[in-house]
């Protein structure tokens, strides 16, 4: 069974088809003290990163997800999910993420190209990881976001991707990891993924 955080900042609904259409256990967790009970736990997010913290916090989910990290739950987050797993965000100045990784959020400079990066592009693999199992590289996603992962580690960089200039697009560690891109709207690959996380979620 994979715990999917709701706290009131994800697209819970599409994350949650997604996985049931591989073969995944999902149940909605709002309720901080249930994620002990899960070995998997997905962490989605759409929206502003500050707000996404605060949810969290304000929910009390934030010790529950460092504490799970450290033990060996299998992690996934996805989009916000996955850059509140950073240190801070220059979208909000002062504000702490989780620290499940070290580095930063960025913005994307304004030198031509559109802000947000919105649609599909592909990704390099950078690092192996049981998560990107049958994905070749170069892979197409979908990606909607105006911010993006910097990461200090560069074997923390499962995947990068080019938009303006060259950026983390999926970020991984032992059993922590992330996607800036939605993988349940990516089809093929994006299912894949998911899927991979769940037959992980199961080992």
């Amino acid at each position: 069974m994979i715990a999917l955080v709701d706290y009131n900042m994800g697209n819970l609904l599409s994350v949650s088809k997604a996985l049931e259409a591989v073969g995944g256990e999902i149940r909605l967790v709002d309720k901080a003290d249930e994620l002990e009970k899960f070995d998997s736990i997905i962490l989605p997010g759409v929206g502003h990163f500050g707000d996404g913290m605060e949810n969290l916090r304000s929910r009390g989910f934030e010790a529950p997800l460092k504490k799970a990290s450290e033990t060996g739950k299998n992690i996934l987050g996805i989009c916000l999910g996955m850059q509140m797993m950073l240190e801070s965000s220059e979208e909000a100045p002062g504000v702490e993420g989780l620290a499940l990784f070290k580095g930063k959020v960025l913005r994307f400079p304004q030198v031509g190209e559109k802000v947000p990066h919105m649609g599909w592009n592909n990704v390099k693999i950078k690092n192996m990881h049981p998560l990107m199992k049958g994905v070749p590289d170069e892979s197409y996603f979908y990606f909607v976001h105006s911010y993006y992962v910097a990461v200090d580690d560069p074997a923390c960089t499962i995947g990068s991707c080019e938009y303006i200039n060259e950026f983390t697009a999926i970020i991984g560690k032992n059993n922590v990891c992330g996607t800036q891109f939605h993988p349940e709207k990516s089809q093929k690959y994006g299912l894949i993924m998911l899927k991979n996380f769940v037959k992980n979620s199961q080992a």
